[in-house]
């Protein structure tokens, strides 16, 4: 199946698609901003399109336009290139463009982020979204919060990680044309003991952080099926889950419970031969509720 995108969509199949049930959509969510000198600017924006795309192909969830902006004032000027938006611009760009979608019916929304520091705005953008309509379910993530297995795999070289093994391999799959294989060097993590939070240029040599030379095309092949399968699962959980307390939707008085979906399989991974990823770099989530 083709992925359902937005853009693409008349507004007449917006309105049969609400007429035949479909009220949720994806949000994917990027940032412009350098990378170290071994990558692109668009990692974060072409992850999450790209994943966002490869998930509503497997379940039938339109993708809304993806946003190429958003707040990496951490990253700073030192390094040319990032374009940032303020965090209260983002919030009110996403809370805007969400009030749209909103109004034509669609109520499950779920904003997919490639960059981490997103989320201060994105959760503002929920909590506003949340308090005006009571009727919607709304959540923000960044794409390692799939599953316990991904995330690992983004943080098993860094904890504060940028451009590090994960993002290199997934943009060696995805986009070899654009990785610098030749500028590639490793930089540690120095954030593991500190209080205060600080800007790139004061915890980075060259702009990013951890292992990127343990980086290859297949880890990138594998992180990126991973991604894929365990968002599928969390969408088509997402698309008959009911509040705990469900106060809208009631049947004798009491609350309609959830119907818990049958787990998608997961892929038999494992690292690269000859690589350093550690071999438990996929490890399956402990269960369900580790999304």
């Amino acid at each position: 199946m083709k992925p359902l995108l937005w853009e693409e969509l008349t507004w007449e199949q917006i309105r049969d698609m609400r007429k035949e049930g479909v009220d949720m959509v994806l949000f994917p969510i990027g940032s412009t901003e350098q990378h170290g000198p071994h990558l692109p600017l668009n990692v974060d924006t072409l992850s999450a399109d790209i994943v966002a795309h490869a998930v509503s192909a497997r379940t039938g969830v339109p993708v809304l336009p993806t946003l190429p902006y958003g707040c990496a004032l951490g990253h700073t000027r030192h390094w040319p290139g990032t374009l940032s938006l303020s965090p209260a611009t983002l919030s009110a760009v996403i809370s805007e463009i969400l009030e749209d979608v909103i109004a034509y019916g669609f109520t499950r929304i779920l904003i997919l982020s490639g960059h981490v520091t997103n989320a201060a705005s994105l959760r503002c953008a929920l909590e506003t979204l949340r308090a005006k309509h009571a009727q919607v379910q709304i959540a923000q993530k960044h794409l390692c919060e799939a599953s316990l297995r991904v995330k690992d795999a983004y943080h098993s070289d860094a904890q504060d990680w940028h451009a590090n093994a994960a993002e290199t391999a997934i943009m060696m799959h995805l986009a070899p044309s654009l990785v610098r294989p030749e500028r590639i060097v490793d930089d540690p993590d120095r954030t593991g003991d500190l209080v205060f939070s600080y800007t790139v240029p004061q915890t980075s040599q060259l702009g990013h952080t951890g292992t990127p030379s343990k980086a290859t095309p297949q880890m990138g092949a594998e992180l990126f099926e991973a991604l894929v399968t365990d968002w599928t699962y969390v969408v088509k959980k997402a698309l008959i889950e009911k509040p705990p307390l469900n106060h809208l939707t009631k049947s004798k008085g009491r609350a309609t419970p959830p119907v818990a979906p049958k787990p998608v399989p997961l892929p038999a991974v494992s690292a690269p031969n000859g690589s350093e990823t550690p071999s438990d770099l996929f490890r399956a989530p402990a269960s369900s509720n580790g999304h």
